[in-house]
């Protein structure tokens, strides 16, 4: 096997009987992965601030643990915790950080609070589930830590200044997640998509290209997990040329952004 197509990360694929938590599991990505899990014999722990949302999920169905929390609130993630590992032996299986904010801005009408808020939920939000399992995986020396990001903290997009350089910022903190603590047997993932039909990306007011429903991303995140991987972005026939505008000079870049989106 090539180093390209090298598996990073011990595959995920048999789910019957694991222990997976996803912060952020109301709606959209998030809420779609849980069921998706579910589906293939996973308990679920469910977390996000809208409680009512979760056990909408969860009612009439075993296997889903209802466990509601703010992640700009470190205190109620400790709780959470205690009550996590109450449920599963030593630590879960794998942890998906799905919270996310997403107000479209630009810097002609900049709001520092909205960048603050983004900011406490992509980014700090995710610091405060790190603390909280970082230790309980070490201690299990096994498990899986997976971060939802997004295409958007790639390079700089027209209408997200607040969003995404806290994607960035993910991606970022990814790779050295899993330069620390890939060789201690966890495996890292950070997951990248494009357009997905969800109530944060309703508030766009353009055309969106390649939109894909949660369920969809839920099936590429799956298959991602299974084949090892450490990042994914889909839908691949939009980030391919997403992620090669990376490599593009700047000019070239900047240029090529306003002829598109006409910004």
């Amino acid at each position: 096997m090539t180093l390209l197509h090298a598996k990073l990360n011990p595959p995920l694929s048999h789910w019957q009987g694991k222990y997976a938590w996803i912060v952020g599991a109301s709606s959209g990505i998030g809420r779609a992965t849980a069921e998706a899990l579910h589906a293939q014999g996973a308990q679920v722990i469910v977390s996000a601030r809208d409680a009512d949302a979760l056990h909408e999920l969860a009612k009439g169905r075993d296997g889903f643990v209802v466990l509601p929390l703010d992640v700009t609130e470190p205190e109620t993630l400790a709780a959470a915790k205690l009550k996590v590992q109450a449920c599963v032996d030593i630590a879960p299986d794998l942890v998906l950080y799905c919270a996310g904010r997403y107000l479209p801005q630009r810097a002609t009408e900049f709001n520092l609070l909205e960048m603050q808020k983004h900011l406490a939920v992509n980014y700090v939000g995710a610091l405060h589930l790190l603390d909280a399992v970082i230790p309980m995986l070490l201690e299990a020396g096994r498990g899986h830590l997976a971060l939802v990001g997004s295409v958007a903290g790639y390079r700089g997009l027209p209408m997200s200044l607040a969003y995404g350089p806290t994607k960035a910022a993910l991606n970022n903190l990814a790779e050295n997640l899993y330069l620390d603590l890939h060789p201690l047997g966890l495996g890292i993932s950070i997951i990248n998509p494009g357009f997905v039909d969800t109530p944060l990306t309703a508030q766009n007011s353009f055309k969106m290209p390649a939109l894909i429903t949660p369920e969809e991303a839920a099936r590429h995140i799956l298959h991602g997990w299974k084949q090892g991987q450490f990042e994914m972005n889909f839908p691949r026939r939009f980030t391919r040329w997403v992620k090669l505008m990376r490599c593009l000079p700047d000019s070239w870049y900047f240029s090529a952004v306003r002829r598109v989106t006409g910004m």
